[in-house]
Order: structure tokens, then C-alpha cells, then sequence
């Protein structure tokens, strides 16, 4: 990530995003990580939401974490997209950070975050017992 908060988005991942158009919702709902999701997926949770009653407690506190730090982002010419800056510090995303494909998001990490939960939250064999019971 760049001194001005832009991230450029790894060749690996930047095809597959670009299939979904340029515009992306850049959010956390936990403010330790931001998460990179294309319109399209946005708008398939966010019809979802709408469907909920607004008394929700659950919806409120996603909708209001979500607004907090996200924000509608375009994809430049470079393939960098811009963190929020409220995003950026919550998160401690600055300088070298890792980007983690999550199916139809992407999450971006500081650095020392991930290594701290490979080391904390090791992969079981009840890990391997739950991914088998949804047959993967």
C-alpha cells in the first residue's frame, strides 16, 4: 500500500476483479480488517438487508459498522484501489500488507495480524471434520 492509502491489487486477483466492472465497496465490520467486495456482491447483500426488519439488531449493527468504514471505491488505471482512511487506521493498514482471496471478497491485512492468527488459531482436525461435513 502506498503512502496515500492506495493498494494495488495483486496481479493474481486484479483479472477476476475486473470481470465484476471497476467500482467496488471497500468496508469491515470488525474495523481489524478491510474487505474488498465488487458492486455486485454489495448489492446482492445489501438486498438481503432490505429484506429484514429494520429493528433487527443484528442488521443495525452491520449497517452501522459497514457505513462507518466503508465507502464506494473505483478502480484506477494502475489497478490500486483507495482504503478509507478511517478504514486504514482502525485496520493498520500501512506500507506492506497481505491480501487474502475469501471467495467473493477480498480482505486486506495488516501483516503481522495474519502471522499472529496462523500461530493462535492453528487448523485443527476438527477443522477438517467440519469442511467434510459440507463435503469439501
Amino acid at each position: 500500500m502506498d503512502e496515500k492509502g492506495r493498494l494495488k491489487i495483486p496481479a493474481v486477483f486484479l483479472d477476476a476483479l475486473k470481470e465484476f466492472g471497476n467500482q467496488f465497496y471497500i468496508t469491515s465490520v470488525t474495523g481489524e480488517t478491510a474487505r474488498i467486495y465488487p458492486m455486485k456482491v454489495w448489492g446482492e447483500i445489501e438486498d438481503k438487508l432490505a429484506k429484514t426488519p429494520s429493528t433487527n439488531q443484528a442488521k443495525r449493527k452491520f449497517l452501522m459498522r459497514t457505513s462507518y468504514f466503508g465507502q464506494m471505491v473505483e478502480l484506477d488505471g494502475q489497478g490500486r484501489v483507495l482504503i478509507p482512511g478511517v478504514l486504514r487506521e482502525a485496520a493498520q493498514v500501512k506500507g506492506d500488507v497481505d491480501v487474502l482471496g475469501a471467495l467473493d471478497y477480498l480482505e486486506v491485512m495488516n501483516h503481522t495480524r495474519v502471522m499472529d492468527t496462523l500461530k493462535n488459531e492453528p487448523y485443527t482436525a476438527d477443522d477438517d471434520k467440519a469442511l467434510e461435513d459440507l463435503g469439501i
